[in-house]
């Protein structure tokens, strides 16, 4: 009779900080995985004892007590199946990313994470102190060899446990999205099993964590390379995979095979994902938000539709004497097509009584971009007062390109509580409205075909002030998350003063963006926490 393993992988939403919240998930999913899947092992993505990434909270004291406590529950409560949890270690004064196999109290295996990654969103080294030695442990006749993460995209840890016996290799792992990442995961994993000539597992947490959404999309990879299971992306669950042992080594099971995304569904559904688990995980009742009748606000409104119900969405429109009655007609029937909330407050009083008391000092100046200001900043304060009020957050509807170059007032329509769309560039709002409306209308169409206008001046489209958006959008592309110069953006084809007015741009408005709120990350760098550009700076372009 050949040997067998029946893994269960738990790809749960677990909450940062939620030490007992965590801790009860762990051990109802290991019940579930022995009573339903009769499984040997239940495998719990990376730090799945505190959540990923903890930050400083891994620095408090208190931390390490309610971890200590946390590992020692589950150790002593969970029977008759062995478990593999990844939880912060201490040990002196070094804390390790690490994790532990266990059964009916009894620890089999002990890991700790030897690559951390210190790049992009990635912050270990300011934590954690790397572990050195492999760790492989036996079940059911099979030799089963861990890895966390980082450690599987460099090599050598998968190659040490290898060396050490291991027949299979498991990954637990805190992989946040991006474009296209599940492809990279998939390629990378499909190296390390061609050096090494054994199976790895690859489980991956799911849900949104601030900036970050972790989308899922677990795999098992036989030794040839061949993906044999792929879980279901951006949705928690529960999943049997069977490693049967033969005369030629340790092959997984055939199993649920998950289709990877298109990429704009996948951008939505990162958007959708971290939208809800952001507003609940923060024990909002529901968001607001201004709706204006154009692509960005209609876009921010179908993802907070989809992300909590329309119960929970509140709409204002805020018409202005600039305000096109095309705009006003579309923001309406958007509000009717999703069933949401809907009011309509005019804001000529609020900037009437707001522009008399400056009269005196604004006398002999002409008017300018500080009016257009002034009716930004009276929808910020109407918007911000219903969610004072109310207890909802309100949400931005700004996106990246207009966070890159500054096209935001601060205070105005940058206030709020989060951006769903703010590593979206305008191109990209488009696209997602496309998408959106192959699913159900949800948008109207003409307010995918009209031209931009923030509709703060006479007959203004966005182009009087920015390079057409199929100009601007690759510009900031090449600059943002391919580090390009001058000189080599525009060799790809860019006229130099166009390119060196928009990175100017770019520089000139750090300001706005320290100041801006968090949002969903989906782009291999986003404003945000990879993005650490000086504010206080005299370089200069087009070097």
């Amino acid at each position: 009779m050949n040997d067998k393993v029946i893994i269960a992988l738990a790809q749960v939403d677990l909450v940062v900080g939620d030490i007992a919240g965590n801790t009860q998930k762990i051990i109802d999913y290991s019940a579930r995985a022995h009573d339903e899947m009769h499984a040997d092992l239940v495998v719990f993505p990376e730090l799945s004892v505190c959540g990923y990434p903890p930050e400083d909270l891994l620095l408090h004291s208190g931390l390490q007590r309610r971890v200590d406590e946390a590992v020692e529950t589950i150790r002593t409560s969970v029977r008759d199946i062995a478990l593999l949890i990844g939880y912060p270690e201490y040990d002196g004064d070094d804390i390790y990313n690490a994790c532990m196999v266990c059964k009916d109290g009894i620890v089999l295996a002990h890991y700790r994470k030897h690559f951390l990654p210190n790049y992009r969103v990635f912050d270990e080294q300011r934590y954690f102190s790397a572990g050195k030695n492999a760790s492989v442990f036996l079940l059911n006749g099979i030799r089963v060899g861990i890895n966390i993460c980082e450690d599987v995209w460099k090599g050598g840890p998968a190659a040490a446990c290898r060396a050490a016996g291991a027949e299979v290799i498991v990954v637990i792992n805190g992989s946040p999205y991006e474009l296209d990442s599940q492809q990279h995961r998939e390629r990378v994993v499909r190296q390390r099993v061609e050096e090494i000539g054994i199976p790895v597992v690859y489980l991956n947490m799911v849900g949104g964590q601030d900036e970050l959404v972790f989308d899922g999309g677990s795999f098992a990879m036989d030794a040839q390379g061949e993906i044999c299971f792929r879980a279901e992306p951006f949705a928690e669950g529960l999943y049997r995979l069977d490693l049967e042992a033969d005369g030629a080594g340790v092959a997984p099971s055939r199993a649920q095979l998950s289709p990877i995304l298109p990429r704009e569904q996948s951008v939505y559904e990162a958007l959708v994902c971290g939208t809800r688990d952001y507003v609940q995980k923060n024990g909002f009742p529901g968001v607001i938000l201004g709706l204006s009748g154009g692509i960005d606000s209609a876009l921010v409104l179908a993802i907070a539709c989809d992300a909590l119900g329309a119960d929970k969405v509140r709409c204002v429109m805020m018409p202005f004497r600039y305000t096109s009655n095309m705009s006003q007609e579309d923001a309406a029937k958007q509000a009717a097509l999703l069933s949401i909330e809907y009011d309509v407050i005019p804001i000529e009083p609020i900037y009437a009584a707001i522009t008399d008391q400056l009269a005196d000092i604004f006398q002999g100046h002409d008017a300018d971009v500080t009016e257009e200001n002034i009716q930004a900043r009276c929808r910020g304060l109407l918007l911000m007062s219903i969610s004072n009020k109310t207890g909802c957050m309100l949400l931005t509807t700004g996106n990246k390109s207009e966070m890159a170059v500054g096209y935001a007032t601060l205070y105005g329509d940058m206030a709020g509580g989060f951006a769903p769309i703010k590593d979206c560039s305008k191109s990209q709002v488009y696209r997602l409205a496309h998408y959106r409306n192959t699913v159900s209308e949800a948008i109207p169409q003409r307010v995918i075909t009209r031209p931009p206008s923030a509709e703060l001046r006479p007959n203004q489209k966005d182009t009087d002030t920015l390079p057409d958006y199929d100009v601007l959008d690759p510009i900031l592309e090449a600059f943002i998350e391919r580090d390009l110069s001058v000189a080599e953006i525009v060799a790809a084809g860019f006229d130099k003063d166009t390119v060196v007015s928009v990175l100017e741009m770019v520089k000139r408005n750090e300001y706005k963006r320290r100041q801006a709120p968090p949002g969903i990350r989906i782009s291999s760098r986003a404003f945000g926490r990879d993005w650490r550009y000086p504010i206080t700076s005299r370089y200069t372009f087009p070097e």
